[in-house]
């Protein structure tokens, strides 16, 4: 698949909707963890993801979907057998941030807290998100500590913690609890 816009297919720039958990059966069928919460839009027929092997990205246009055990099994155009299908263990599958499904003013994607500020609502600079960890219900803020330590420090991505997330601004107010910027570093 192609592109007239160079960043559309750019793969740092994309953003995660699953992994490719493993194949099942013998027709090419890839069995993905979804990491979207609009699977039944983006794993549709005739959807596109990306997946990057051995070095090249590369466009995935969905043939069928069913449901199995909650989870999408998968038939992309062009993998038709167990053997295409295991080519893919483990990918990654994106899609240009582009064409994220707008949210709700109060709602944000997690990868957007990624490079967002940390300070405390006293206004003390803690450091930088670099990574969101976790699984929904029970994500965490990999924050790099400021001034040039890479110490990170962990922070559980609660209401009652991370009381102000403001990714237009990138900057996530947070008001810890006794002991929890003690902790990791």
């Amino acid at each position: 698949m192609t592109s007239s816009d160079p960043d559309r297919c750019n793969w740092d720039t994309m953003v995660t909707v699953g992994r490719v958990a493993r194949a099942h059966g013998m027709r090419g069928e890839i069995v993905v963890n979804s990491e979207t919460d609009f699977p039944e839009q983006r794993f549709c027929p005739g959807g596109v993801v990306f997946a990057q092997r051995r070095g090249h990205v590369e466009a995935l246009r969905v043939k069928a979907v069913r449901l199995q055990r909650g989870r999408p099994v998968v038939s992309f155009c062009g993998v038709d057998d167990i053997g295409q299908a295991e080519s893919f263990m483990t990918c990654e599958l994106r899609v240009p941030a582009s064409d994220q499904h707008a949210l709700p003013e109060d709602q944000f994607y997690l990868h957007a807290l990624v490079g967002c500020l940390v300070r405390t609502v006293s206004g003390e600079v803690v450091g930088s998100v670099v990574e969101v960890q976790g699984v929904p219900g029970a994500n965490r803020l990999i924050v790099r500590r400021a001034g040039g330590s890479e110490a990170e420090l962990d922070i559980p991505l609660a209401e009652s913690i991370c009381v102000d997330v403001d990714v237009g601004r990138k900057l996530v107010v947070i008001s810890p609890p006794e002991g929890l910027l003690d902790l990791n570093g």
